[in-house]
């Protein structure tokens, strides 16, 4: 089973495997890989950033395939799925947080990630929900630390909308203005550079952790 997840895991991070995905689910599967990684703990492994540039690339005809969405009838759902899925994983955590921080690690669900989104959370407040967007595995767990910090729900609502609107229409406009030029068949060399680009963030704080002085021990 694990070795199966794997390969499937594989194939849906490779530029063949998200055309052939979007081409056969549709803005049905789109819509539930998106809200499922936004509001659901086992949702971080799912391709979210390539997903939307793969998306965004079909949504515009060229000369070898036709349009197989309509962009902004694309972005509105995917908007709305990435606003959902935050809304659930804030009350997931609201409801269940201290009991997530409890459980023990599993091969799927680590305690590290809760701590990660966590330290994001303090450092940025209501402006990690939109920066958090564009790191991967933060985008799962930062909304579900907000609700464990009991971040108002208006409040969190606001800044939910505003990190989904900018992350789905800047990665979806990103492939829709790849899509008919020739830099779409090397599709994966642009969802490579994305997910760098998306990891790079996250790879700053850890580094800035690493430089930072160690606080002096108090003196007896």
């Amino acid at each position: 089973m694990l070795e199966g997840l794997a390969d499937f895991w594989n194939h849906l991070h490779t530029a063949e495997g998200l055309m052939e995905l979007i081409q056969t689910g549709g803005l049905l599967v789109l819509f539930l890989i998106i809200f499922s990684e936004t509001g659901l703990l086992v949702g971080f492994f799912l391709p979210g950033d390539s997903l939307l540039v793969a998306a965004g690339v079909l949504s515009v005809a060229n000369k070898d395939r036709p349009a197989y969405f309509d962009v902004w009838t694309l972005i509105g759902l995917l908007i709305v799925a990435a606003i959902i899925g935050n809304q659930l994983g804030w009350w997931l955590g609201k409801n269940f947080g201290k009991r997530a921080e409890n459980k023990p690690d599993g091969w799927l669900f680590k305690k590290k990630y809760i701590e990660q989104a966590d330290v994001h959370f303090k450092e940025n407040g209501a402006l990690s929900l939109v920066i958090a967007r564009f790191i991967p595995i933060m985008r799962t767990f930062v909304p579900f630390v907000a609700g464990m910090a009991h971040m108002p729900s208006m409040k969190f609502f606001k800044w939910n909308v505003v990190g989904a609107v900018i992350w789905i229409t800047s990665l979806v406009g990103l492939g829709h203005i790849i899509g008919p030029t020739p830099l779409a068949d090397k599709l994966h060399k642009i969802i490579i550079l994305v997910v760098v680009v998306s990891l790079l963030p996250l790879a700053w704080k850890i580094v800035s952790r690493l430089l930072k002085p160690a606080a002096p021990e108090p003196k007896a």
